[in-house]
C-alpha cells in the first residue's frame, strides 16, 4: 500500500476543522492515548464538522487527516491494519 501522508495531529474543535479542506480523504479521531474513530469521506471539513454531534467522536481530543482520491479503499486498508495490531478489535467508536 502506498504511504500515508498525515496532517500534524490538530485540536479537535471548530476552529481547527474550518481550515480542512472540502476533499476526499481519511481520517483518525484520537483520546486518551487511543484511536476513537477511523474514517474516510468526500468532503473531509464536512464530515469532520458533522462529526463534534457525535456522542462517541465527540469526546475525541485531536484528529488528523490525509487527502486522497480513494478513500474508501484507503481507509478500509486503515481499519483493517488497525485492527491486526489490536486482536480484531474496532477503535472505540466503531464497536
Amino acid at each position: 500500500m502506498t504511504d500515508i501522508i498525515w496532517s500534524e495531529w490538530l485540536d479537535y474543535n471548530s476552529d481547527q476543522i474550518s481550515k480542512i479542506p472540502e476533499e476526499s480523504g481519511v481520517y483518525m479521531m484520537h483520546a486518551a492515548m487511543k484511536i476513537l474513530y477511523i474514517g474516510n469521506a468526500t468532503n473531509l471539513k464536512q464530515t469532520i464538522s458533522e462529526s463534534l454531534n457525535h456522542p462517541c467522536i465527540k469526546e475525541a481530543k485531536r484528529f488528523k487527516y490525509s487527502l486522497t482520491s480513494n478513500h474508501k479503499q484507503v481507509g478500509d486498508q486503515i481499519l483493517k491494519e488497525y485492527q491486526e495490531k489490536h486482536n480484531n478489535n474496532l477503535p472505540k467508536c466503531m464497536e
